[in-house]
């Protein structure tokens, strides 16, 4: 054990809390569950050099972005020169194992996908949103909802009966989407967050969607989609969450639509609507329930 080592945990915890181990200083790239995952994750990853200036790089798959440390400043050139040239190798490192990780989810997911049966229209999860099956495919009690990228099926939602979520391990999520309809010249393409929301707008709407299964995931998904169809109309169909501090749903969907060059709407919510409510499948689910739909 070293003072750069300890020092380089201290980096570390800095970023994402009590770590109950001391890194490996070998040069390769290591993984770890970041505190604030679920048990049994490893999203975070780290390299840590001791070889001549102290210096390393460590990140989160699941949240992106790379740290940068190093024990003291290079005090010439050539010190600088050589923490560059880590930077390098562990980015290209990084590239390759997410990469691996990112082939080996579309392997799984393809497998289950062929293997899955079509999904029971009364799961629990579709009765709750009031919304038919369009497709989708069942794994043991789970949902399946593929993602694509490129017109390639590269990984999947599993949504259990009592709503939970969870992609693939290692998938790739940045930038996929599942759609639902058939993106024609001339019709109108809507990009919404959850599959939910998806599915009501194109039973309710007609509309063709594609889900992008989280706010963060907008403005890939818009930006993907408007290179791939540069001459239909896109609309950004946004969450409302008017009860989250700053309403995050409203600032990634504009957000998007401005990246993209896009139209973008959110519910309009009735007067005496509850507050809880967020997007387009709630407000079709609760005017249904009161007779309005």
């Amino acid at each position: 054990m070293t003072d750069a080592t300890i020092l380089f945990r201290d980096a570390l915890q800095s970023v994402y809390g009590p770590l109950d181990w001391l890194p490996v200083p070998d040069g390769a790239i290591h993984r770890f569950c970041v505190p604030s995952d679920k048990p049994n994750t490893i999203n975070g990853w780290y390299v840590l050099y001791l070889d001549g200036i102290a210096s390393g790089a460590f990140g989160s798959w699941k949240s992106g972005g790379t740290s940068t440390w190093c024990s003291r400043e290079p005090v010439d050139a050539r010190e600088a020169a050589q923490i560059r040239k880590r930077v390098e190798q562990a980015r290209r490192q990084r590239e390759a194992e997410q990469h691996q990780r990112q082939q080996k989810a579309a392997e799984r997911a393809n497998r289950w996908w062929r293997s899955a049966r079509r999904a029971d229209p009364g799961h629990a999860y579709l009765v709750d949103k009031g919304v038919r099956s369009y497709g989708l495919r069942q794994r043991g009690a789970d949902l399946l909802i593929p993602l694509y990228l490129d017109g390639r099926l590269v990984n999947l939602q599993r949504i259990a009966p009592d709503g939970g979520k969870r992609f693939l391990p290692g998938g790739r999520v940045k930038g996929t989407y599942s759609p639902l309809g058939i993106i024609e010249p001339g019709s109108v393409l809507c990009i919404c967050e959850g599959w939910a929301t998806a599915a009501s707008l194109h039973q309710h709407g007609g509309y063709t969607v594609a889900s992008a299964m989280n706010a963060g995931n907008l403005k890939p998904v818009a930006l993907a989609l408007r290179a791939r169809y540069p001459d239909i109309e896109i609309i950004l169909a946004g969450d409302d969450d008017r009860q989250t501090d700053g309403n995050p749903g409203r600032i990634a969907a504009h957000a998007a639509a401005v990246a993209a060059g896009c139209l973008v709407t959110f519910p309009e919510w009735p007067a005496n609507a509850p507050e809880h409510l967020t997007d387009f499948n709630d407000l079709a689910n609760w005017s249904a329930a009161h007779g309005l739909a």
